[in-house]
């Protein structure tokens, strides 16, 4: 089992920047494809950034080039660097990540979720 929390949302003004962070606990040895997804106010909820499972990093073509995804191991901590920011990035940010093994007794792709972080930009 895989516990996520985020951390880092608030209140900036468009242009600004802020940082996201989402920590692992638990059998952090089974988690895999870790990202970002948000849900904007009455819309339903997309990826914004995540790793594939080559390691590569697929992004949101409206944040491209705004937005960096990285991770740090040691810690089991993925982070999401959010620059230029604008009144449409408004939402509830959400770490996930899907469940890597085959021998824990949890389906493997199956999806982890935090449980959120509320990003306010003001015009």
């Amino acid at each position: 089992q895989v516990h996520l929390v985020e951390s880092g949302g608030g209140l900036v003004q468009a242009g600004g920047s802020l940082k996201l962070s989402c920590v692992a606990s638990g059998d952090t040895i089974c988690v895999a494809n870790m990202g970002w997804f948000r849900q904007a106010p009455r819309k339903e909820r997309e990826l914004v950034a995540a790793y594939t499972p080559d390691g590569s990093i697929v992004y949101s073509d409206s944040v491209k080039g705004r937005f960096t995804l990285s991770e740090d191991n040691a810690k089991n901590t993925v982070s999401l660097q959010m620059n230029s920011l604008k009144p449409e990035d408004t939402g509830v940010y959400y770490c996930n990540a899907q469940h890597g093994c085959y021998d824990s007794g949890i389906e493997h792709g199956a999806d982890y979720w935090g449980q959120g972080t509320q990003v306010t930009v003001s015009a």
